[in-house]
């Protein structure tokens, strides 16, 4: 499988676009939309590389998705790829959502894993609990 269109909408919209290197909330340098690797005070891109930034950010996350053999819909997937680019395939992989995923993907109760994940830095940001919300919708959204 791959990220949706509608998956890569939701990433976009809540990583933002940001032409110019900064450090996100715990400090870590990030540009484009989301893009951690090699990146560095004054790094500047436009938005094609951003866009060639994030295809080749979503291939790690993917393929991460992918080896963990899952047998989810395309909702499902595009909602925990968003998930793992937000916080890592680590915290994914030992996370109770996962666990639960596994023995019933749509056991009701994933949502409420979803917003147990809104700190960074140990503080909770409301962004990031709109954004699991997001997830949790688009998760448990119909098949169109």
């Amino acid at each position: 499988m791959t990220t949706s269109q509608r998956g890569i909408d939701l990433i976009k919209h809540f990583e933002g676009l940001r032409l110019e290197a900064y450090q996100d909330s715990v400090g870590v340098w990030t540009i484009g939309y989301g893009h951690t690797e090699n990146v560095y005070p004054g790094r500047v891109i436009d938005e094609y590389g951003a866009d060639i930034l994030l295809k080749d950010d979503l291939k790690r996350f993917e393929a991460g998705i992918d080896k963990l053999a899952l047998s989810i819909n395309q909702n499902q997937y595009d909602a925990l790829v968003s998930f793992a680019f937000n916080l890592g395939l680590g915290n994914l992989s030992k996370s109770t959502l996962l666990k639960k995923v596994r023995v019933n993907p749509n056991d009701p109760t994933i949502a409420d894993e979803f917003v147990k994940w809104i700190r960074a830095g140990g503080k909770v940001l409301p962004g990031l609990l709109t954004r699991r919300k997001a997830e949790a919708v688009l998760y448990f959204s119909q098949i169109a």
